[in-house]
């Protein structure tokens, strides 16, 4: 059992749609004990698992199982200005709780694009038939919009026929992910390796933070039931192959070339025990497109795009800055898209820019100067210069000025205004982790031929640079 019962507020806990489904609590009471806990425990103190006691006290979840004074256990989620709040009077699992509301708000903006207050009013009836059809008598069933919108239109379900208002077989299959007789005039499956890199770079160039998030996407058009098998070069497979007699030298060669993947996160199609025994990742996949699987690496990354900056105050109330940028991959590839963004003072005026390649743009509401390079090819290196006129900086100031070097630079006293310097760009057909999709073998009892297509693509995630 997970829930006894499920219901939506709006921010100060008034209710605007819930469903009991054991009957085990009072429900009008328990959302008045949520309502009290929202509005009488400072922000600081709230938490997203509590337990309220038989006599209205607040407890620690932890400390429920020593006091034995019954109540409940709610669990909630924040989205835009609504909560969406489960409560128990059981043992339940909190975790489960919490990924069935997280999955609940993510089906109801599928179905209504946008998730708020007013769409909740708008449409009582659908999310109704949505409540009902994702939990039963409080366990949690398919969360598939893919599944769900086979039956539960935004019209409602007005079928007349019985044999067609029946809810689709995939519901109580083991593959409830995925449809039946699905038939595609061309088979296909499109494989998307995305890496996104997170960096913080010290004014000095010590890399202070380097971490990889990765996303293995698929948008699936195959039709029947396939079997998928994805082979990746994954380092403790290269191991296994090792210790199972393939050679020293080729053991060695082939486990260099491989990549140690940290917190894999599956989509549900997945085979996790055929994973866990021997690192396989097979799965029938689902229609359509969705994330087959995301991952994390924590290594040592050299900044792929390196920004130098020179700042220079002068006499007459100028500021003038020098911004080096320089590609560090290989030659072979191209950054698209690239945007370096450098802040400046919030009162500088009369800008001037001269650059050896892109546009500038000086954005006065961002206090920044945007510099786009739409193509940045592997071991290039541009030169922009930026003047601005600044009233702010005093004669004794520039005076008294100092260049500055790194990841930025700049003079003047007061330099609240220098945040880190930021970096957009998008490098197709690489990967900086080195991940490579090894194989990947599609079996279908009618034994078609499908095209997979596989693609990488590295992006920024958090890319900054420190200024001096």
């Amino acid at each position: 059992m997970v829930a006894s019962a499920i219901f939506i507020t709006d921010l100060t806990g008034k209710p605007l749609i819930s469903r009991n489904y054991r009957g085990d609590i009072p429900l009008t009471s328990a959302i008045d004990r949520f309502a009290s806990y929202l509005n009488e425990v400072e922000d600081e103190m709230k938490k997203p698992v509590f337990h309220v006691d038989s006599g209205g006290e607040v407890l620690n979840v932890e400390d429920v199982g020593c006091t034995g004074a019954g109540g409940e256990t709610f669990v909630y989620v924040q989205h835009s200005n609504l909560y969406l709040c489960g409560v128990t009077c059981k043992n339940s699992n909190i975790v489960l709780m919490l990924t069935y509301l997280y999955q609940l708000t993510s089906l109801f903006q599928d179905y209504f694009t946008t998730l708020n207050e007013e769409s909740i009013r708008d449409n009582f009836v659908i999310i109704y038939e949505l409540l009902d059809e994702t939990m039963d008598h409080g366990l949690p069933q398919s969360l598939d919009s893919t599944i769900l919108r086979q039956f539960i239109t935004q019209e409602g379900n007005r079928m007349a026929d019985d044999s067609k208002s029946k809810p689709p077989v995939a519901l109580t299959n083991a593959v409830s992910w995925r449809a039946e007789g699905i038939k595609h005039k061309k088979n296909e499956i499109f494989l998307d390796v995305v890496e996104k890199l997170n960096l913080l770079v010290a004014a000095n160039g010590t890399v202070l933070h380097s971490e990889i998030n990765g996303a293995v996407k698929m948008k699936s058009f195959l039709s029947g039931m396939p079997e998928l098998k994805l082979g990746l070069n994954d380092k403790l497979v290269f191991e296994a192959a090792g210790r199972g007699g393939s050679g020293g030298g080729a053991s060695s060669s082939r486990a260099g070339k491989s990549v140690e993947l940290e917190d894999i996160k599956f989509h549900q199609c997945v085979r996790l025990a055929r994973f866990e025994n021997d690192r396989t990742i097979s799965f029938i996949p689902p229609d359509g497109e969705f994330d087959l699987m995301t991952y994390r690496l924590d290594t040592h990354v050299k900044p792929l795009i390196w920004v130098e900056a020179v700042v220079e105050p002068h006499r007459g109330s100028r500021i003038e800055y020098m911004i080096k940028t320089r590609s560090q991959f290989k030659s072979r590839s191209v950054a698209n898209n690239v945007e370096i963004i450098i802040p400046v003072p919030p009162d500088v005026d009369s800008p001037s820019f001269k650059s050896s390649v892109g546009n500038v743009t000086y954005l006065p509401d961002k206090d920044c100067v945007v510099w786009t390079i739409k193509q940045f090819h592997g071991g290039r290196e541009y030169l922009m210069r930026a003047h601005f006129g600044l009233p702010s900086i005093s004669r004794e100031e520039a005076d008294g000025g100092s260049n500055s070097k790194g990841g930025g630079g700049g003079g003047g006293t007061d330099m609240s205004w220098k945040k880190p310097i930021g970096v957009k760009f998008e490098i197709p057909y690489f990967t900086v982790s080195g991940i490579q999709v090894r194989y990947l073998k599609i079996i279908e009892r009618s034994g078609y031929q499908a095209l997979p297509w596989v693609r990488y693509i590295t992006a920024n995630g958090d890319y900054q640079l420190r200024m001096a």
